[in-house]
């Protein structure tokens, strides 16, 4: 009879798998025997971490929601507007009679030359006065005389009619454009209003249109609520001057406004006196103050949301330190059979993030659900954003990691020799 020796190769690999410790695919399968075995306290443990996780997606929806909201409703009044204000600056006429250095019309023409991207500007020229609208009825009201392009440039929505055309300016057609609130006083609706005549100063102008403003700004704005547009070219009739304190442009792209702002402040400056003040307002600034304020209020809610989440790793704490009690004998048979405290202490640590991730996960796909089920059964398109499910699903990695070590440590630091006689 022949015996068998084994070969070097069967020695070297026996003991390297006496020196090795458990395989990680072996410490997984372990941590999956213990949930079978303890569905319903796991699955509660697990609440916690669903509802944190669901609520930091949510919170960073919401807030991205918030932040598309703010931006929308600034970029109605005029999303890469470029407003030219006269704020100071005299010029010295004859007998020492000073008058103010305002815009001319050849200031905006000269702008229009020199800067590139503008797709639209126009002038405004500013009217108080009484309209007459019949029947000894009469009304303050203020009219601007401003061009075909001041629709584009201030995003104004035309509610009833027409707004007036480049060949009605051309012609100087004594027609207007009324804004909702002045034409629902004086006629009694927006259709109403149109074809109605006014008279300024004798004049008969024809409502031809009415229009709002995309946001209301609540008479913050050059607009008012009795206000009258008609085209640049006649409301100078009533001025007699080309002189203008406001001229508005408007750029092709956003990135294109804060460069346009300050050439073009330059160049209407370098058409004056030194000492004339000209400046331009723009939204970027209260576009960036407004995504400051919705990134705050962000991360103060997703401050708030992550107390859930250590409150469930407390949750987590408790039910792995209860487990390890539990368990002690199957950790003293372990250790008898040769487990190391590193196996067991990577074997309840493994437990403790398997736990955290699985209610991670399932926190994040129900946060996520639930702006793409609003956006598909509805007409609101609320933004998701992905980040916000890395960043949920790292916190629960990093709860089940700092929150299972105190349970973990403390099974790796149990004698073997106590647990085997533990009752």
């Amino acid at each position: 009879m022949v015996t068998a020796t084994p070969t070097r190769d069967t020695f070297d690999s026996t003991l390297r798998s006496a020196r090795s410790t458990v395989s990680f695919r072996e410490t997984l399968n372990l941590a999956v025997d213990s949930f079978r075995a303890s569905k319903t306290r796991f699955l509660l443990t697990m609440l916690g971490m669903v509802i944190g996780s669901a609520a930091i997606v949510l919170v960073a929806t919401v807030g991205l929601t918030g932040q598309q909201y703010a931006h929308d409703t600034i970029a109605g009044l005029g999303p890469n507007k470029v407003e030219m204000q006269y704020s100071g600056g005299e010029v010295m006429g004859p007998n020492n009679v000073s008058t103010p250095d305002y815009m001319t019309r050849e200031d905006m023409k000269a702008v229009d030359d020199q800067v590139p991207g503008i797709v639209a500007s126009s002038p405004m020229l500013e009217y108080h006065d009484r309209i007459a609208i019949g029947n000894g009825i009469s009304k303050d009201a203020m009219l601007l005389g401003v061009s075909p392009q001041y629709k584009e440039v201030r995003n104004l929505k035309v509610l009833a009619g027409r707004f007036f055309d480049s060949e009605d300016a051309e012609t100087h057609a004594h027609v207007a454009v009324v804004v909702y609130n002045m034409a629902r006083e004086l006629f009694g609706s927006d259709g109403a209003a149109i074809g109605r005549t006014v008279s300024v100063r004798g004049i008969p102008f024809t409502v031809i249109g009415v229009f709002k403003e995309s946001i209301d700004t609540f008479g913050n704005s050059e607009i008012s609520e009795h206000t009258m547009l008609v085209p640049y070219e006649v409301a100078r009739y009533f001025t007699g001057s080309d002189t203008l304190k406001e001229i508005f442009f408007s750029m092709a792209t956003p990135s294109e406004v804060e460069p346009a702002a300050a050439r073009i402040t330059q160049i209407i400056h370098d058409r004056h006196r030194n000492t004339s003040v000209y400046k331009a307002q723009t939204l970027t600034d209260i576009l960036h103050t407004l995504d400051q304020v919705t990134h705050m209020l962000t991360i103060v809610m997703l401050l708030a949301s992550l107390i859930t989440l250590i409150v469930a790793g407390v949750g987590i704490m408790n039910s792995m330190l209860a487990n390890v009690q539990s368990r002690i004998k199957e950790i003293g048979i372990r250790k008898a059979l040769g487990a190391t405290g590193r196996e067991i202490r990577l074997q309840f640590l493994t437990e403790s993030v398997f736990m955290s991730l699985s209610g991670g996960l399932i926190g994040t796909v129900i946060g996520l659900a639930i702006p793409f089920s609003v956006g598909f059964f509805t007409d609101f398109a609320i933004p998701v954003n992905m980040w916000s499910a890395v960043i949920a699903l790292a916190t629960s990695v990093i709860v089940g990691v700092i929150f299972g070590t105190l349970p973990a440590n403390r099974a790796a630091a149990l004698n073997p020799v106590d647990t085997l006689k533990y009752e």
